[in-house]
């Protein structure tokens, strides 16, 4: 099951450059995965500083 960004988002860029598969984008209000790309391993949300992923 993918990851997901939550409405906490606060789209301070630190997840998109952590993720091995290049699935996270930014969208018009914050962050979005694209869940057909990730890959479900969790190496985005260690680095949210508002625990805005989750799975």
């Amino acid at each position: 099951m993918a990851y997901k960004i939550n409405d906490t988002c606060i789209s301070c860029g630190a997840c998109p450059p952590e993720c091995p598969v290049d699935c996270i984008s930014e969208g018009p209000d914050k962050y979005v995965i694209d869940p057909d790309v990730c890959i479900d391993c969790g190496a985005c949300a260690p680095v949210c500083p508002v625990d805005a992923i989750e799975a």
